[in-house]
């Protein structure tokens, strides 16, 4: 049985982190001096493209040189993201730390939300 407001309308029940996705991709990024660590090859710098899923719960974060093919993972994903704007206020943060520069990392959850 679906649960009704007040009006008697219908109202979609929360969604189940387990079943929902998002994405968001920012391209171009020109990062700070001492760009994005990775936990493949370590830091990489210059024009990058962020891409961020949510999926499972967690926001999961990964960076390339813009146009390129080969995807890295942001060190410190994946970031606990127990809803959608949580995980799209993460990836803004991480673009933010892209941006800075300084060997980023992905934020916290804390930060994220």
């Amino acid at each position: 049985m679906t649960e009704r407001d007040q009006t008697d309308r219908q109202t979609r029940p929360p969604a189940d982190p387990r079943t929902s996705w998002a994405t968001w991709t920012t391209q171009s990024i020109i990062s700070g001096p001492g760009g994005v660590t990775t936990a493949e090859v370590g830091p990489i710098s210059g024009d990058l493209t962020l891409h961020t899923t949510w999926v499972d719960g967690e926001a999961r974060l990964t960076v390339q040189y813009t146009g390129a093919l080969d995807w890295y993972t942001v060190s410190g994903s994946p970031v606990a993201a127990a809803d959608e704007s949580t995980a799209r206020a993460i990836h803004q943060a991480m673009v933010n730390g892209v941006k800075t520069g300084r060997g980023a990392v992905a934020p916290p959850p804390a930060l994220g939300g």
